[in-house]
């Protein structure tokens, strides 16, 4: 049995029209909607459901305010969820339907377990020229207008049990260690092939539970940019980036999400085999981020936040005094 990746994730939120409206210009398509809930898909049929928060039918909320309800994970078969079903008797919440398997993680995330329905599909983002191999040849690189993500590619949780829930994603589905921060964080992958993680699980000082942020997969390292610059355009807030995660090797957008948390923009991340080893890594800023750039850029101006746009058709051309 293995996790292929995220089905769908479930927000509650507290004004769906905005929220609609964030998701739309994030390059979500909206698929159906109605006065309570809505529903948004990636490239690959990845969904994103918006439901407001008082809504009965949701999975009880692990912290206050709009935030997830609930990560769905995929598998590839029928008999691999079957065989799910005995693993997840027992557990927190548990309840089984024909179609799905699911329960209570120890941070008090709803999780479920479907057999896959994302869509394959013939999509590649840019290949990079780099000394010594020569991959694009009379093509220039994509300039993207926004950005089409392809699929959630992971969720970041705040936890206060960081190794019980470690040893329970194990356990249960069979995610691997890709790297920590010894007792306080473990990014972790579906599988022992795959890429770097799809669940990072961080334990603060505090103990605080909650959301950290979803991250969406887009094509390459333009596509984060051309996404990121859109959202700008839009009125939207950036946290932080564009920068890149060393651990990872990841290029990064964040902005502040109206359904909860933050919401990320990435690409071009570590892929892992069982041959990999997990590291450890002691946090700080220059560990999240080799770089950042803070505030982020401004859409229209295509600069740093605050900074003075360009003037004349070329850098070298200055306004007469």
């Amino acid at each position: 049995m293995t996790i292929l990746g995220i089905e769908s994730i479930t927000y509650g939120v507290n004004d769906l029209g905005t929220c609609r409206r964030f998701f739309a210009d994030w390059g979500l398509r909206e698929v159906a909607h109605d006065e309570t809930r809505a529903r948004f898909e990636t490239l690959n049929g990845c969904a994103v459901q918006l439901a407001l928060a008082d809504d009965p039918a949701l999975p009880p909320a692990f912290e206050a305010g709009p935030t997830l309800r609930e990560v769905t994970w995929g598998v590839a078969t029928r008999e691999e969820l079957d065989a799910l079903r005995t693993r997840f008797a027992g557990q927190p919440g548990h309840f089984e339907t024909d179609d799905a398997v699911a329960c209570i993680d120890p941070n008090g995330m709803s999780i479920r377990v479907v057999v896959t329905t994302k869509r394959a599909l013939d999509v590649k983002g840019s290949p990079s020229n780099v000394w010594g191999q020569t991959l694009r040849v009379d093509t220039p690189s994509p300039v993207y207008d926004r950005a089409e993500p392809v699929e959630v590619g992971h969720v970041v949780f705040f936890t206060n049990c960081v190794a019980e829930q470690e040893k329970f994603y194990h356990e249960l589905l069979g995610f691997e260690t890709s790297d920590r921060y010894p007792g306080r964080g473990a990014f972790m992958r579906c599988a022992p092939h795959g890429g770097h993680h799809d669940i990072f699980l961080l334990q603060l000082p505090d103990g605080k539970r909650g959301l950290n942020h979803v991250a969406f997969t887009v094509r390459d390292i333009h596509e984060v940019f051309g996404g990121g610059l859109h959202i700008s355009r839009c009125g939207w807030a950036t946290q932080l980036g564009p920068g890149r995660h060393p651990v990872s090797s990841a290029y990064f957008w964040y902005f502040k999400n109206p359904a909860g948390g933050l919401i990320e923009y990435y690409a071009d991340e570590d892929m892992l085999t069982p041959e990999w080893q997990p590291r450890d890594f002691e946090p700080g800023p220059t560990v999240f981020a080799e770089w950042a750039v803070d505030g982020g850029l401004d859409g229209h101006t295509r600069r740093q936040k605050d900074a003075k746009a360009p003037e004349g058709k070329f850098m070298t051309e200055r306004k007469n005094g």
